[in-house]
């Protein structure tokens, strides 16, 4: 109560002081109410929405010696025939911030995924240049280690080199014919042809150590 006298003057009593009071702020909260949405009133937009009303309240109430400090929604309860569509509206509200968060994940995801891939290719490709040197490094060694036996005894680097030919084109119980004036198995053929000489030249001695020789 504000002002004593103008009280009662106006409404004499509490009963018609609450009556008075009823009319104001049901009036002003039904204005209020009717310029937004039901979602904004069970909302954070309660709070803004009750300070308006309180305030054009306390501008007709104080024609009646009376002061309103504050005003607040107790309940509210839906309108049966809006009821449903207002919980479909939260419902479609949360699914769409669902997907949108659903959304910023999978585009995180794949930022990850691709951040993954560039530095999967980056290690491979370092890892192939890395072995391709190294293996550059084995055949410059091993041309220098030929350079050097061919320096050396080329006979024998001839050999060698003749030997690992073998082993690459010949197989374990292969047949081959080779002509006798071949260059390429000049190696397999005085092989052969060795115990076949070393044969005759001890036959030839023993006969020579025979009585009356």
């Amino acid at each position: 109560m504000a002002d004593p006298l103008l009280f009662f003057q106006a409404v004499g009593t509490e009963a018609g002081a609450r009556a008075r009071l009823d009319d104001i702020v049901f009036s002003e909260l039904r204005e209020e109410l009717a310029k937004v949405d039901f979602v904004e009133v069970i909302s954070r937009e309660r709070e803004s929405i009750m300070e308006r009303v309180a305030s054009s309240a306390e501008n007709k109430a104080s024609e009646f010696g009376i002061d309103i400090v504050d005003v607040r929604v107790k309940r509210a309860d839906l309108p049966v025939e809006v009821e449903q569509s207002v919980y479909l509206r939260m419902q479609a509200e949360r699914q769409r911030e669902s997907s949108l968060f659903r959304a910023e994940g999978e585009e995180q995801a794949a930022i990850l995924r691709a951040q993954a891939d560039r530095e999967r290719t980056v290690i491979l490709a370092e890892g192939y240049a890395r072995s391709q040197s190294l293996r550059g490094e084995g055949e410059a060694l091993a041309i220098s280690i030929y350079a050097q036996a061919l320096e050396q005894d080329p006979e024998f680097y001839a050999f060698t080199r003749r030997l690992e030919a073998y082993r690459t084109i010949l197989k374990r119980g292969d047949i081959i014919i080779v002509p006798f004036e071949s260059d390429f198995f000049r190696y397999l053929i005085s092989a052969a042809l060795a115990p076949a000489v070393g044969e005759g030249i001890g036959f030839e001695e023993a006969a020579s150590e025979q009585p009356g020789g």
